[in-house]
């Protein structure tokens, strides 16, 4: 393979940039402004802190015959739900990577293709911890390259952002090297997040699953930092986002139960996007959701007809779902959802109308209004490509998170069974007495 393969941009198109400068008109964080530690500096001050790969406990729901068991208990790859922007998040830590004697990087590439292969088709990110590369633990060049021929244009083309956690010189040098080879729009792809707290600009950390030791050494940095506390943040007499639902009724002039975010983005979806190919798994601008967002909480009208766009009216939808203070299914039936696997195949439809008519009313009546929409989704998913189980995947860790924890793989994939057959059979579980 010509070396001026190794890195194209994500959308195929190196052919049509000027990558010779590509880098250098990237608007990345300010590195050479800061003294960074090198590669696993544990200590800020002396970096001769023996650096040790973080062991965590094997998913409770991952069998020991898994094909993929030796990379899924250490849990390098995670997915954390959905960003700011609608996209769905892949989180690789290179802190729970073991020394590579001990770890098969060949199985490690298929793992990450397995687990890309369930969102690939919808627009998502990547989160890249770095702390705890080192020397032991990193991969060879021949394995990047075989990564490289692996990641064929299907993964490829959906990526939206990558945000590099914690860089070191040595990313910083890496990206030097191969600027020449590096198209721009790859190049605006990726972001330097030099603290968690610049994160939670794109994203909702604390739905993350972010390691114990990169935690503490962004605690380390931020300390030797000194950063201004941030402001805190004051609700707006017209807020419509991180609002509950009983609070959103008694702000409505009448008493509305169904919000007005959900009630303007579901009309507008009704009518320009049940025939949509791909609806609710494609971003929308960024500065148009925030945008959007900023109208709707100072009380400025919204017409979605004057942006044109389906998908900015889906994102606000999920976004609304992500910003409530609690989930929609209620962190009371998060251990019941996440364990509902065990549940008997003949009893679960009569397991899940149970649960569901055990919510708060104002819950209910939302989303008997959401999985209405949805079911009318999948009745045209010939045309739009969602099934039930696309949706599932996109709506799975919207309807529920758990509370004070991150959301984890193992726990994803019993939230997004249960919200299949949730939408599949709708109308039996929500006429149920």
């Amino acid at each position: 393979m010509a070396t001026t393969d190794l890195l194209v941009d994500l959308q195929d198109d190196l052919v049509s940039d000027d990558t010779s400068n590509a880098l250098g008109q990237l608007k990345l964080s300010p590195l050479d402004a800061k003294t960074w530690p090198t590669e696993c500096d544990g200590d800020l001050k002396s970096g001769k802190e023996e650096y040790s790969p973080e062991i965590v406990d094997p998913p409770p729901n991952l069998k020991w015959d898994d094909p993929y068991y030796d990379i899924a208990r250490r849990q390098i790859v995670e997915v954390a739900g959905d960003d700011n922007f609608g996209r769905k998040v892949i989180v690789f830590s290179a802190c729970r990577m073991p020394p590579s004697h001990q770890l098969d990087h060949t199985q490690l590439l298929k793992y990450l293709k397995h687990t890309l292969d369930k969102y690939v088709e919808s627009d998502y990110s990547v989160v890249y911890f770095h702390y705890g590369l080192n020397s032991q633990n990193k991969p060879s060049f021949a394995w990047l390259l075989e990564a490289y021929k692996e990641f064929d244009r299907k993964y490829k083309k959906n990526i939206k952002a990558l945000y590099i956690v914690h860089p070191t010189r040595l990313i910083k040098a890496f990206l030097v090297v191969f600027k020449p080879i590096i198209s721009m729009k790859f190049g605006r792809k990726i972001l330097y997040v030099n603290h968690l707290g610049e994160l939670e600009q794109y994203l909702k950390c604390e739905r993350m699953v972010i390691p114990l030791c990169v935690k503490r050494f962004d605690e380390r940095i931020q300390a030797a930092q000194k950063p201004m506390p941030p402001e805190p943040k004051k609700q707006l007499p017209h807020q419509q986002f991180g609002i509950s639902l009983p609070e959103l009724r008694e702000k409505d002039h009448d008493h509305k139960a169904i919000p007005l975010v959900m009630e303007q983005t579901a009309a507008y979806i009704k009518k320009h996007g049940l025939n949509k190919e791909g609806i609710f798994r494609r971003s929308a601008n960024m500065y148009l959701v925030k945008e959007v967002l900023e109208k709707y909480n100072n009380g400025v009208p919204v017409d979605f007809e004057t942006y044109n766009d389906v998908h900015l009216a889906a994102v606000m939808l999920k976004t609304f779902l992500r910003e409530l203070p609690e989930p929609l299914l209620t962190y009371s039936l998060y251990n019941q959802v996440v364990l509902f696997g065990k549940v008997a195949e003949s009893k679960q439809i009569e397991t899940i109308a149970e649960m569901i008519r055990s919510l708060p009313q104002d819950n209910f009546t939302v989303l008997h209004y959401l999985v209405e929409l949805l079911g009318t989704i999948a009745d045209n998913s010939d045309l739009n490509k969602m099934t039930t189980s696309n949706l599932a995947l996109v709506f799975g860790p919207a309807l529920l998170w758990a509370k004070d924890a991150a959301i984890s793989l193992s726990a994803i994939n019993p939230i997004n069974h249960f919200t299949q057959l949730l939408f599949e059979n709708y109308t039996e579980i929500f006429s149920a007495k």
